[in-house]
């Protein structure tokens, strides 16, 4: 009996210690699968975070804008418009000699609302100069302009629900705007607006981005704009540039007068980069205020009207934008932010601020492109006609008073 039991003994052992072999071995086993595993990833780990490292990142940025005068294409010009071939593009069908491919924005004032199923012909608007521009030229009106100033004394001619359409039509058609007809809306003065601009990365590559920019609008001809009004801009000009666009003064006159002036230096006080004004159809003169541009009228660039030289010239302004020293890494954020600026009333600037990125630093070099309408359609001026429009805006004198951060192109 005691011999069978050792023999059944040892013919458990082996199996026992094969167990036991197999057991160290799976165990072995797991232990390598993990680690293994655990090293693969965290190798992965290390090399996406060298390559998030080693990503190209925005070291410089820059954007070309052009800012136009008045812009409208009622009354007479929806006539010639429509005896055309072109139709809705007649407006808008010598642009493309100011090679706009060149610039990444252009900015102007729309002087008409833009209200559905208005039916006044020319001689009534004429009468009663109450505006109105078909909305149907909006889609042609996109491809060249970014953004418009509402704040002149024509885009309440349809009412209250005409300028509200205005602004939807807009929208639609994906052209920014900002100011109001009633300088009394503070909350409507300025609006941050998304600005085409050129990036330059880290590994010299180039791509397309947007920067935030604040632009002010104040309609000043029944009703001068209040300081607190003017106030609005300081907000602003904490952290972005800030460029005013007023509608003011008496028309049809070469110069300013002295209440226009007064409240086109209070705007640079309260912050703004540059004043580019409009309203009195003519070419008036610039002036450099603590080192800040001026322009007291820049005429009209797309308008009916046709009766003498005055009238059918003006003055473009434009502006280079570029950014200065920035670390990487809050000028992406800039950027980041930029690209969400397009909705009117976004809340860019909240955003700005809560995340505490300080002034942005841009440089702002202005130069002029003289303009004409003659003949119907606005194109570029000769350069015997820009001469005169560079001598009535008194240019030479003016751009070498500018100071740092601004100067001349």
């Amino acid at each position: 009996m005691s011999l069978r039991v050792r023999s059944h003994k040892r013919k458990l052992l082996p199996v026992f210690v094969s167990a036991i072999i197999i057991l160290i071995a799976g165990a072995f086993g797991y232990y390598r699968f993990v680690y293994l595993h655990s090293a693969v990833a965290d190798k992965s780990a290390q090399y996406s975070a060298v390559k998030e490292s080693l990503a190209p990142v925005p070291v410089a940025v820059a954007s070309r804008m052009a800012v136009f005068g008045n812009a409208f294409w009622g009354r007479y010009t929806n006539d010639w418009s429509m005896a055309s071939p072109l139709k809705t593009q007649f407006p808008f069908s010598r642009l493309n000699e100011f090679h706009r491919d060149t610039y990444d924005a252009w900015i102007a004032g729309l002087e008409c609302p833009t209200k559905s199923g208005v039916h006044m012909t020319s001689a009534e608007m004429e009468v009663a100069l109450q505006f109105n521009c078909d909305p149907a030229y909006l889609p042609e009106a996109a491809k060249w302009f970014t953004a418009f100033t509402l704040a002149n004394n024509h885009t309440d001619n349809q009412g209250a629900a005409g300028f509200s359409e205005t602004q939807r039509s807009l929208e639609r058609n994906h052209i920014q705007y900002f100011g109001h007809y009633d300088p009394y809306k503070l909350d409507e003065v300025c609006e941050v607006l998304s600005i085409p601009a050129n990036v330059t990365m880290s590994d010299d590559s180039t791509e397309k981005g947007r920067l935030p920019m604040a632009f002010c609008g104040y309609h000043g001809v029944f009703k001068i704009p209040p300081e607190r009004s003017l106030a609005v801009m300081e907000r602003y000009s904490k952290v972005m540039p800030v460029f005013a666009l007023p509608h003011m003064g008496l028309e049809y006159q070469p110069a300013p007068d002295a209440l226009k002036v007064g409240t086109y230096h209070s705007m640079i006080d309260h912050g703004a980069d540059a004043v580019l004004g409009d309203h009195p159809h003519w070419i008036q003169n610039t002036e450099v205020y603590k080192g800040h541009l001026i322009v007291y009228s820049m005429g009209n660039f797309m308008f009916d009207q046709q009766a003498d030289a005055e009238v059918v010239r003006s003055a473009g302004i434009k502006m280079n934008v570029s950014v200065g020293k920035i670390d990487p890494l809050a000028l992406k954020k800039w950027l980041d932010i930029g690209k969400a600026c397009t909705e009117y009333h976004d809340t860019c600037l909240e955003r700005i601020e809560k995340q505490k990125l300080g002034k942005l630093p841009v440089t702002i070099k202005f130069g002029v492109i003289g303009t004409k309408d003659d003949g119907k359609i606005a194109h570029p001026a000769t350069a015997v006609e820009t001469d005169g429009i560079l001598k009535r805006l008194n240019w030479s004198s003016s751009i070498v008073q500018l100071r740092s951060p601004y100067g001349s192109l």
